[in-house]
């Protein structure tokens, strides 16, 4: 398996792929026609070194990931408005992106609070409620982290039974087989893709578990007295926690080291209920999305000449 370094998410009818800074959206259209939008996005800190620092990455993406994907969830949500809604829309451009941007940064902010509410603060407050009667730290912690697992596979469970998410799930799926198709040296077309597997180990959805499971091993270890203290480091710990499950994504999508592979194993099984099998339209939309910002050709054509390379290289030292 070879490391493309594309990445991507699913979309409403539709797939986004990424490739350093350029991305596309391709949306399934009401008619049945499928449209690619292809852009640019530098990011947060386009072209600054802190951006490339180990660990501060990992905040970084993480961001800029949030970022592009509401702005390309938007884009293919705006194809299934009404048409009186999208007569209605403002003309003047700046204004309407001036508006957008502002939209964008407002959701980013509310969803990164909601989550660490949700998955941070929750389960350390309802633990509270028996800390008179269990007086162990660890077992607290680890009651914490129970509940914490707890609320996010439940929420995973709830939001997979949504029929309009199921949708986007299949999307999922069709985005993760189109990119496992590529790095496992096949030609991308509807009958490689399809035969692909819809799990992959650098998926949004495990890195999501990596920072719940990571933060439960982090409270084991960090204990404090005061109670305001102990939510203080329940936020500030959070990019900290990000960083790290970004890098271990990191290594795990270029590594097929067997203990990687063994701590990638949650993430995979979670991505069963994240995902689901697309069906051909889907792959069609999928592989339209990669096309658009990915010369795959290329890509397949420079591996096969470094496997050759290295074939040629362990003749010779058999030979020596």
């Amino acid at each position: 398996m070879s490391y493309s370094g594309i990445g991507g998410q699913a979309v409403m009818e539709g797939v986004m792929m990424k490739n350093d800074t350029q991305y596309a959206v391709a949306v399934r259209k009401p008619d049945g026609n499928i449209v690619v939008d292809k852009k640019k996005y530098d990011g947060i800190l386009y072209g600054r070194a802190i951006k490339k620092l180990p660990f501060v990455r990992g905040v970084v993406n993480f961001v800029d990931s949030l970022i592009l994907g509401m702005r390309t969830l938007m884009y293919s949500a705006s194809f299934f408005e009404e048409e009186e809604e999208q007569k209605e829309k403002a003309v003047d451009e700046k204004k309407e992106k001036r508006n957008e941007n502002l939209l964008m940064g407002a959701t980013t902010v509310v969803s990164i609070l909601a989550a660490i509410v949700l998955f941070m603060l929750v389960p350390y407050f309802i633990t509270n409620l028996f800390a008179k009667k269990i007086t162990s730290q660890v077992l607290l912690a680890l009651l914490e982290g129970a509940l914490r697992l707890g609320i996010f596979f439940t929420y995973i469970l709830l939001i997979s039974r949504m029929k309009e998410i199921q949708r986007v799930f299949m999307y999922h799926g069709a985005e993760h087989k189109c990119i496992n198709c590529i790095e496992h040296g096949l030609a991308l077309n509807m009958e490689n893709v399809k035969s692909s597997s819809r799990l992959h180990k650098r998926c949004g959805t495990s890195f999501l578990f990596l920072v719940v499971f990571i933060s439960i091993l982090f409270f084991l270890f960090i204990h404090t007295d005061s109670g305001i203290a102990r939510i203080v480091l329940r936020i500030l710990l959070v990019p900290v926690i990000a960083a790290v499950a970004y890098e271990f994504l990191r290594l795990a999508g270029r590594s097929e080291n067997a203990v990687v592979n063994f701590f990638s194993k949650p993430g995979l099984a979670l991505q069963k209920l994240t995902t689901r099998e697309p069906d051909d339209d889907m792959i069609e939309v999928g592989i339209a999305s990669v096309e658009a910002v990915f010369d795959w050709k290329a890509f397949l054509k420079e591996n096969r000449e470094q496997e050759g390379r290295h074939d040629i290289s362990r003749s010779n030292e058999v030979g020596d």
